[in-house]
């Protein structure tokens, strides 16, 4: 997906996050390593955070509390679409895939938008 709309303007931002089910608990050198590897990402990957409890990064505070999609993080690759002036968007299930219509819809939506 990074690869097909990136020339666009789409950016791709992961934070990884050991909230659930103890699934990164390595460094963020160890987790980056993995991911690189395993899944040859060409997009940031950000030093893992916290999405949830005492310690929730600020931006998934907002996210989860101040967005137009509030609701708590309930697993791992939950999605947000922010615009381009800094607006979210839409928020997706964790089970919800990349390519699934609804997003791809959207993402073409908000890169036409200037």
């Amino acid at each position: 997906m990074y690869e097909q709309y990136k020339e666009k303007g789409f950016e791709i931002l992961a934070f990884p996050a050991n909230n659930f089910g103890k699934q990164e608990p390595g460094t963020n050198v160890e987790i980056k390593d993995f991911c690189f590897t395993k899944y040859s990402l060409s997009f940031p990957l950000f030093s893992k955070i916290s999405v949830k409890g005492d310690d929730i990064h600020p931006l998934y505070r907002y996210l989860t509390e101040q967005s137009p999609f509030p609701g708590e993080v309930e697993w791992n690759f939950q999605k947000y679409l922010v615009d381009r002036s800094g607006k979210v968007v839409a928020r997706y299930h964790n089970r919800t895939k990349p390519f699934a219509q609804e997003i791809v819809q959207d993402i073409e939506r908000v890169l036409a938008a200037r």
